[in-house]
C-alpha cells in the first residue's frame, strides 16, 4: 500500500489518497477513532468525488473509505490482465491493508453492482449493504439486460464521437438538479475513452450466484425521477427479498446522493444505526 496526497479541495474533506500495492486502484480514507467503517463505491464515468456531500456529512461520525473503480479517476494506470472483475479482490485487499474487518457498503449505479459482487464473494466483511440505482445482479432479467446493454451501446457511440457530447447527454440521465448535473458533467469529461473496455466485464458478474440468507441488512432504492427501468428493478428486487428496505428518494434522479444529498444521508445514517443495533 502506498500513500499519496490528500483529496483535492471540492472532492471531499481531508480524505487521504492511497494506492493498493500491485494494483491500479486508488482509494481514499478518513479515519475517526473507533467508529464503524463505511465503504462508498461510485457510479460509472465519474469518480469517488461524486460522494463529496457524503464525505462532508459523515466525516467525524464514521471511518470513511472510497475507491476509484478501475478505469476511473485515479485508477487508470492499468496493466495487462487487469479487469473490473477483480474489483472485489482489490477491495478485499484494501480492507486487509487498512485493518478493516467489516464495513457498511453503499454503491450507486455501477457501484451498486460492484457492492453486490463483493457481498457475494466476501459476505463476512459486510456489515450492511445499500444499493441505489442498481439491479439485483443475482436475478438480472433477460429483457432488462438487453435494454441495459442497448443503452450502454448508445452512450458509447456518443463518446466515440465526442466526450463532451457524451458527458452532456449522460448528465441528463444521471442527475436532475442543475448542481448535480454540472458536477457529474465535469467528472464525466475526465473519463478516458479507453476505459470503456473495462465495463464489458460486467456481464460476467450477473447471475453467477444464488442469493442465500443474508447475514446483514439490505437497503435498495433509487430516485423517484430515475428511469422507469431502474424503478421497476427496485420493485422486482423488493418482491424477491421482502425483508429488505426499499426507498424512492423524492426530487432525485439516478445519482440520488448528488440530487438529494440531505435525504440520502439521513436514510443511510438511519439504516446504518439500525444495522449496528
Amino acid at each position: 500500500m502506498t500513500e499519496g496526497m490528500k483529496t483535492p479541495k471540492g472532492e471531499g474533506r481531508a480524505m487521504q489518497q492511497k494506492r493498493l500495492d500491485n494494483s491500479p486502484i486508488a482509494y481514499f480514507v478518513s479515519r475517526t477513532g473507533q467508529a464503524p467503517w463505511v465503504l462508498l463505491i461510485h457510479a460509472a464515468f465519474v469518480h469517488h468525488g461524486m460522494f463529496r456531500e457524503q464525505f462532508a456529512y459523515f466525516e467525524g461520525r464514521y471511518n470513511l473509505l472510497a475507491v476509484d473503480i478501475i478505469g476511473h479517476g485515479q485508477s487508470t494506470d492499468t496493466r495487462r490482465g487487469d479487469s473490473i472483475e477483480r474489483m472485489s479482490e482489490w477491495i478485499a485487499g484494501i480492507l486487509a491493508a487498512e485493518g478493516i474487518e467489516r464495513a457498511h457498503i453503499a454503491g450507486v449505479s455501477l457501484g451498486a453492482v460492484l457492492a453486490q459482487d463483493f457481498a457475494n464473494r466476501y459476505p463476512q466483511a459486510v456489515r450492511s449493504l445499500a444499493c441505489f440505482g442498481g439491479y439485483d445482479v443475482n436475478h438480472f432479467d433477460g429483457s432488462m439486460r438487453k435494454e441495459n446493454s442497448a443503452a450502454q451501446m448508445r452512450m458509447m457511440l456518443k463518446a466515440m464521437v465526442s466526450v463532451k457530447w457524451f458527458a452532456e447527454a449522460n448528465k441528463k440521465i444521471s442527475a436532475c438538479t442543475p448542481q448535480a448535473q454540472d458536477a457529474f458533467f465535469e467528472m464525466n469529461l475526465r473519463f478516458p475513452k479507453k476505459s470503456f473496455r473495462f465495463l464489458a466485464g460486467l456481464r460476467r458478474m450477473v447471475n453467477r450466484y444464488e442469493t442465500g440468507r443474508r447475514g446483514y441488512p439490505l437497503l435498495i432504492g433509487c430516485g423517484e425521477l430515475d428511469l422507469p427501468m431502474a424503478q421497476e428493478a427496485v420493485r422486482e428486487w423488493k418482491s424477491r427479498e421482502p425483508g429488505c428496505t426499499a426507498v424512492f428518494l423524492e426530487h432525485a434522479g439516478h445519482c440520488a446522493n448528488m440530487d438529494a444529498p440531505e435525504a440520502f444521508n439521513r436514510i443511510l445514517e438511519a439504516f446504518w444505526k439500525g444495522a449496528e443495533g
